[in-house]
């Protein structure tokens, strides 16, 4: 995973602008007040999770966010989605983090299809957010962590055959 390396502070607005693009391209269910809301506290949720970016060349095309096994937050650049990067990074914290838990809005049926097709389960379900925001969160975790990183390694396999 050799473009995936530990965040640097010099990239801070790129991330905050890629945080931005992915939100307005994946979150249509956020109220505009919410998303300016969510907006001005990007900077205490990076301080609360060590990040990552997917760095190619000097284009940061996506960025992880773990504490402890729990991803925090996972966005790709709308620019670059479904050309691997939010499997690539979700693999590093699989593989390298050893995350086994991450939160999704139960709205963002993509995000929830995406970690459900890597072996996450719902384990129970919020009504609100953790900012008390009428959005419904899935607490999910992995189910068969060997299932999952198989699977990512059989579909792999099948794309280099391709």
């Amino acid at each position: 995973m050799q473009n995936i390396i530990p965040f640097s502070s010099p990239d801070f607005s790129n991330i905050c602008t890629l945080w931005e693009n992915s939100v307005l391209a994946t979150h249509h269910f956020l109220a505009q007040e919410d998303f300016d809301y969510y907006k001005e506290m990007i900077p205490d949720y990076f301080s609360q999770a060590t990040l990552y970016v997917y760095q190619d060349g000097d284009v940061i095309k996506g960025f992880l966010g773990v504490s402890e096994d729990n991803i925090d937050m996972l966005f790709v650049d709308p620019a670059y989605l479904g050309q691997g990067i939010g499997k690539a990074l979700l693999l590093y914290a699989l593989n390298e983090l050893g995350a086994q838990k991450v939160d999704v809005n139960e709205q963002n049926a993509h995000a929830y299809q995406f970690y459900q097709h890597f072996g996450f389960v719902v384990v129970c379900r919020s009504e609100i957010d953790d900012m008390q925001k009428p959005y419904p969160i899935l607490h999910l975790e992995l189910k068969n962590r060997y299932g999952a990183i198989l699977g990512a390694a059989i579909e792999i396999k099948k794309e280099e055959s391709i």
